[in-house]
């Protein structure tokens, strides 16, 4: 039987995930699927930060619950902590489930309007049936106090907060049954820009004292740049580059990552009017009919007749940096 690699603490290999579309108003039939998530490989070692960064509908938020088991993919393997996750179903996959945990991108669409703060989180407490009543309230206070909010909010209701509160809440209740792994989607872009440092700051330092392992998925390089360790770059269901972070912002091998990089705004007018020239062009193509050979080449500033006829493979533009490019920005190692 393979097992993942010993480095690798989440290992994805050849993940793929559709959504069938569908016609007729009583008797449907499939005319075609969403490539969400096509091919995609890639892993995560232990205590590591991972930011998964592409525009909205790359496929990034599919694959985040894939990770954590929302939904199922199609074809491929997901390891995690040495075991094959992704194979796990009933109470198995229950029971390794609380070491996975997802943070939602709206901190107010995912609390219950209608329960109190304290019932939130002490809702996984009660699912897994650990601890008594007496122990759940003071496991609820003591994480209360760890993200920065006062005991005194078990009694108050999701709409009584800020948004920054409502996201240490969103923390809280995913530290509650002490999780190795945490999917965070989105976790700062409802959030005003003065407070997203304050909640990028208390992720830094929740993972020290939890020893935990973060995957980030934004559309946001500048706030990936902060927080991660190694970026993914997603387009069109395709996992187009992955590296270092800083190893992405200086040295981009591919063109639709010196695209977002160039994206990105910087209050300063003299030095936004001498970026350079790597701008996307077009729109973003239909996931239900992705373009040939490279999904990119419709929007490339360099793509050529090879892009359409063949798919390029990932290589290697130096240690723990990939890119999937016929035309890189960069040498290839």
């Amino acid at each position: 039987m393979p097992t993942a690699p010993q480095a690798a603490f989440l290992d994805l290999r050849h993940v793929v995930k559709e959504f069938p579309v569908t016609s007729g108003a009583v008797l449907q039939r499939k005319v075609g699927s969403v490539k969400a998530v096509s091919d995609v490989s890639f892993s995560v070692r232990k205590g590591e930060t991972f930011g998964l960064v592409g525009e909205s509908g790359c496929g990034k938020t599919t694959l985040g619950r894939l990770i954590v088991a929302l939904d199922k993919l199609d074809t491929g393997q997901i390891w995690f902590d040495g075991s094959e996750f992704s194979r796990l179903r009933g109470r198995e996959l229950r029971r390794r489930r609380r070491d996975l945990q997802l943070m939602f991108q709206d901190p107010y669409a995912s609390l219950d309007p209608r329960m109190r703060v304290g019932t939130i989180i002490r809702e996984p407490l009660a699912v897994q049936r650990i601890g008594n009543r007496k122990e759940q309230d003071a496991r609820v206070r003591e994480l209360l106090q760890e993200v920065g909010l006062s005991p005194k909010s078990v009694d108050l209701y999701p709409h009584e907060f800020s948004g920054g509160q409502r996201q240490r809440i969103g923390f809280a209740r995913v530290l509650t049954l002490n999780p190795k792994l945490i999917v965070a989607d989105e976790p700062v872009s409802a959030l005003d820009v003065s407070i997203r440092s304050q909640i990028l700051n208390l992720m830094n330092s929740l993972q020290q004292r939890h020893d935990l392992t973060y995957i980030v998925i934004s559309h946001d390089l500048s706030v990936v740049k902060y927080i991660a360790d190694r970026i993914g770059v997603m387009y069109l269901g395709k996992l187009v580059e992955v590296g270092p972070s800083q190893v992405l912002y200086d040295k981009a091998a591919h063109p639709y990552t010196a695209g977002l990089i160039e994206a990105i705004p910087i209050p300063d007018p003299r030095v936004e009017r001498n970026k350079g020239d790597n701008t996307m062009q077009g729109e973003l193509p239909s996931a239900v009919n992705p373009p040939s050979g490279c999904r990119f080449r419709t929007r490339c500033p360099r793509a050529q007749a090879l892009c359409a006829e063949t798919e390029p493979p990932m290589r290697s533009f130096g240690p723990q940096h990939l890119a999937a490019c016929h035309f890189p920005l960069q040498p290839a190692a």
